[in-house]
């Protein structure tokens, strides 16, 4: 076959494809292709146009590093990220909804003890956090594994500032109780814009859109039989709840990060100046090989 046009090409590449031996491979590459001709024909590019759109990947790709991946920035603000965690992700009752991972998770974050403080060398308002984790069915999970962090109180996480403050801060690694508890002290988060200085950032300005985030502290929650949690918890009154750039934001893990006066804290501690308290209690659902046995 040749002399293709406008409208016999498509069929012309998903007959190329009808070769696939993987089946996932072909419905996968079928899809690309009847949907990227279709985007093309409703969007009728110009050539200039079409080599700055392969100009705008390729710059995207320039951008990611080992402290930045600017395609997961290109899927999160195009709802993308979270499309494809709500189709993973279907919540049962009693489960804690799940939300994107976001760029800034780092596999080797520093074991920590229950109660440890996690700022390091980081000022600004004293936070202490405590949770629990269950089963749906209210059942405590010792010895879950909490992955937490969360940027300062400017909005910048420790990979985005390593030169200045020289090691990793605002994140470690905690394992829950006999009771599936946890605690923690750090410092309260800010909002912050997603690094908006390359490809991304230039297509958010030119949708009419901001960058910005609303103030939050990342969970990753795994416990052997159960399905791994990535989650937030949003500090409650934030004015980006409403306009997350990357639609992110659900009201089940919307939480008041409170203020508390001078005292005793939550875990004995005596506090001299304010403080604020986040608490959470996170539910997991059971892995699928564990609910199909059950």
């Amino acid at each position: 076959m040749r002399n293709f046009n406008e409208n016999t090409i498509t069929h012309a590449v998903l007959e190329r494809i009808s070769g696939a031996s993987d089946p996932r491979v072909r419905q996968v590459s079928e899809a690309l292709v009847r949907h990227l001709h279709a985007f093309v024909r409703e969007v009728r590019p110009t050539q200039k146009e079409w080599e700055y759109g392969i100009d705008f990947l390729t710059r995207t790709g320039h951008m990611c590093d080992d402290k930045r991946q600017e395609f997961i920035l290109l899927s999160d603000t195009l709802g993308v990220s979270m499309l494809v965690d709500a189709i993973n992700h279907p919540v049962p009752e009693g489960a804690t909804e799940t939300t994107v991972l976001g760029p800034f998770f780092v596999q080797a974050a520093p074991e920590k003890q229950l109660g440890d403080a996690i700022s390091g060398s980081m000022e600004g308002d004293a936070m202490i956090v405590t949770g629990s984790v269950s089963s749906v069915d209210g059942k405590p999970l010792a010895g879950a594994v909490v992955d937490v962090w969360h940027s300062d109180d400017d909005g910048y996480y420790d990979v985005q500032q390593l030169d200045k403050i020289g090691d990793l801060a605002m994140r470690a690694r905690f394992h829950t109780d006999n009771n599936g508890r946890f605690h923690f002290w750090s410092i309260k988060p800010a909002a912050y814009p997603i690094p908006h200085d390359g490809p991304v950032g230039q297509m958010l300005e030119a949708q009419g859109r901001h960058p910005w985030r609303p103030a939050h502290v990342h969970f990753m929650i795994s416990a052997p039989g159960y399905e791994q949690l990535v989650t937030h918890v949003f500090v409650a009154g934030d004015k980006y709840l409403d306009s997350d750039v990357v639609f992110g934001v659900k009201d089940s893990l919307i939480r008041e990060f409170a203020r508390r006066p001078p005292g005793s804290a939550p875990d004995g501690r005596a506090m001299d100046t304010d403080y604020f308290h986040l608490h959470y209690d996170f539910g997991l659902k059971l892995a699928a090989s564990e609910a199909r046995a059950a």
